[in-house]
């Protein structure tokens, strides 16, 4: 990487690349990517999550493929893919704030077929703050059938994710058979 004091020439190129004596990267502009159909900013999405250096950059990327899943059907094969997606962030993914962000996508997005997924992120992730995420993911989800896991979780030694899990089981059991969750209304 650069240090402060390095001179480099750059060259902007139709407002997408950037052009210097070490590297060409893509700059990164999230009200760009939003304009694209959902197939092409899903495909630069991963190629970002996949190469990208830069975290915060990472962040972005999860949340605007997230996004995509409010202007397509949840039968669309990209629904799937996004939620596939979210799972490869929680396995690969080396920032803990980029992984939470991934396990709140899942919750918030309604990917229920990702429940055991979130169940790996919160007894087995090394990040509290990502045990965390999964946990108030489950809750959101409503994931019902979760309890038995997030009792295992009021023995994490993370205070957060402890109270997390106490919170997500008083909000299930206040929440059960009132339906699914739907992303419009928390409660």
């Amino acid at each position: 990487m650069l240090n402060g004091s390095a001179k480099y020439k750059q060259k902007t190129l139709n407002n997408s690349f950037k052009i210097t004596d070490l590297r060409m990267e893509i700059i990164f502009d999230e009200y760009d990517m939003r304009k694209l159909p959902p197939r092409e900013r899903l495909d630069k999405i991963i190629q970002i999550l996949r190469n990208e250096r830069d975290e915060s950059i990472r962040w972005d990327s999860v949340w605007l493929a997230g996004e995509i899943t409010e202007v397509i059907d949840k039968d669309d094969p990209i629904f799937a893919e996004i939620a596939d997606l979210m799972v490869w962030v929680l396995l690969n993914d080396d920032n803990g704030i980029v992984k939470h962000e991934a396990a709140f996508q899942i919750g918030v997005r309604n990917m229920k077929a990702k429940i055991p997924n979130l169940i790996n992120s919160a007894l087995n992730d090394k990040n509290e703050l990502v045990r965390h995420e999964a946990i108030e993911a489950l809750g959101l989800i409503r994931a019902q059938e979760c309890k038995e896991t997030l009792r295992k979780m009021l023995a994490d030694p993370s205070d957060a994710v402890r109270e997390t899990a106490v919170f997500v089981l008083k909000r299930l059991d206040r929440l059960t058979n009132r339906g699914d969750y739907k992303v419009e209304a928390i409660l």
